[in-house]
């Protein structure tokens, strides 16, 4: 299988449709959202459970991976990508998947993408609705709840 160089992970990954949608979107954060690199993750594992702290049992975790995370300066989430190959329609599953992470990261920003098709949205109150364009770092700083 070919081979991608991942500026995030530093190391070549398998270049599957999924890594090549998410090595895309990196440089659409990067080139045109102006999302400085160090401040971005990709394949971010966190987990989620019922239960506080150590009452967690292992059957009541899922761990979960996040495709890219990006941070704001104080290195808290705050959007988080989900990349899916290109032929995957973004549908009603995809947006929940990402808001199951959001349960974990409570992020500002959710984005879905397949490559052929993104949507972005900010979280307004307790919904997520989405954005005419995409915003630049900057602005997504600046966005307060």
């Amino acid at each position: 299988m070919d081979k991608i160089w991942d500026p995030l992970r530093k190391k070549e990954v398998s270049l599957t449709p999924e890594e090549r949608v998410r090595q895309w979107f990196i440089g659409v954060l990067e080139d045109c959202m102006k999302v400085p690199r160090h401040m971005m993750m990709s394949e971010v594992g966190m987990k989620f459970g019922t239960g506080v702290g150590s009452l967690l049992t292992k059957s009541s975790r899922k761990e979960f991976r996040a495709d890219i995370l990006v941070y704001d300066r104080s290195l808290r989430p705050l959007m988080v990508v989900e990349c899916k190959r290109p032929e995957v329609e973004l549908t009603e599953a995809v947006v929940q998947q990402a808001l199951t992470y959001n349960r974990v990261l409570d992020v500002r920003y959710i984005t879905i993408t397949n490559g052929l098709k993104t949507i972005i949205t900010v979280r307004k109150g307790d919904v997520f609705v989405p954005v005419a364009k995409a915003p630049l770092y900057e602005e997504m700083l600046g966005d307060a709840d």
